[in-house]
């Protein structure tokens, strides 16, 4: 139970940082963001299916990224994010 827990957490996670993510254009963000959203019954599931495909075939290199950095402890990512802002030494 806490591996499935985990892994939904992870992929929970992974799916924010491709609706953030400047490589994706921004039609495949918001639909991205709209499967995030509690939306009752299996409606966010189905966008979730529909558009896994396209980001597989076409962005493979972000979805990648994104569960790396979906792995990593939310501390190591604040300070990458940080770092790449410019605001930490």
């Amino acid at each position: 139970m806490r591996r499935a827990r985990a892994f939904a957490s992870r992929t929970i996670r992974a799916m924010k940082l491709l609706a953030r993510d400047g490589r994706i254009p921004k039609p495949l963000r918001w639909i991205a963001g709209l499967a995030l959203l509690p939306i009752p019954g299996p409606v966010d599931e189905v966008i979730l299916l529909l558009i896994a495909p396209i980001l597989f075939v076409f962005y493979r290199e972000p979805m990648r990224d994104a569960w790396h950095r979906a792995d990593t402890p939310r501390s190591a990512d604040r300070g990458q994010a940080l770092e790449a802002a410019g605001l930490r030494e």
